[in-house]
């Protein structure tokens, strides 16, 4: 019999906004850009679907995301300065 997938449960585990940024900078590689409370502000408002019916962030759901639209969302303002 297989025990519980711990892996899985951190993945899906709600989290707020700042438990998210600490968790998502943790063992980040180096060079990769970190986040703060202030850019998960931005990327929540960007794309509000990702948090229908709820304030809680997951690493299941928004890790991949942020992720993708951080490097982005960096050039853009760097653009724009």
């Amino acid at each position: 019999m297989r025990g519980p997938d711990l892996d899985k449960e951190r993945s899906e585990r709600k989290l707020t906004l700042a438990q998210f940024s600490a968790t998502y900078n943790d063992g980040l590689p180096d060079g990769f850009p970190r986040v703060s409370p202030a850019l998960l502000r931005m990327f929540a408002k960007r794309y509000p679907h990702l948090f229908a019916n709820e304030d809680a962030w997951s690493l299941d759901r928004h890790r991949k995301q942020v992720m993708d639209w951080l490097p982005m969302h960096l050039r853009t303002s760097q653009e724009v300065a």
